[in-house]
């Protein structure tokens, strides 16, 4: 690969690499102490997944992580482990995801042009709402993180 993380995978024709960073936004719920994971709503592609987006040039994955959460869901939180990064492709292009789990710190949601509306849900809720398979991967790997957490 080269030096430069926008630039294209060395020997792949498919162009650069995507890169992107999100996190499994979770908190405990009210009443009690078992978790529920936030699910972002993006009305652009009709989907349920995790608040997650490109880094900006220089951008480290972790910053941007934390930058996505709070542009997409209003919430300011704490990383927690490091989870599974997803590689996928978009459009024909490589595109590479990474995770973190994250405790929610406070905030509120406001709509916004990418996300319509968020849901707080129980693990199990969250598994059968997700759209993408990868997503759901990546909720089985935060409850296996989640003692850690």
């Amino acid at each position: 690969m080269s030096g430069d993380p926008h630039g294209p995978a060395h020997g792949d024709p498919r162009g650069p690499v995507i890169r992107a960073a999100g996190c499994v936004l979770w908190r405990r719920a009210p009443g009690g102490g078992s978790v529920e994971v936030c699910l972002v709503h993006r009305p652009k592609y009709g989907d349920f997944s995790f608040p997650k987006g490109k880094l900006k040039r220089d951008e480290e994955p972790l910053a941007a992580a934390v930058r996505e959460v709070l542009e997409e869901t209003g919430h300011h939180c704490a990383p927690g482990p490091r989870l599974p990064t997803a590689h996928y492709l978009v459009d024909g292009r490589p595109k590479e995801v990474a995770y973190w789990a994250a405790e929610a710190t406070g905030g509120s949601f406001t709509a916004n042009d990418e996300v319509d509306r968020i849901l707080w849900l129980a693990p199990e809720a969250a598994r059968a709402r997700l759209t993408q398979p990868r997503d759901v991967r990546q909720l089985t790997a935060f409850l296996d993180a989640l003692p850690r957490c």
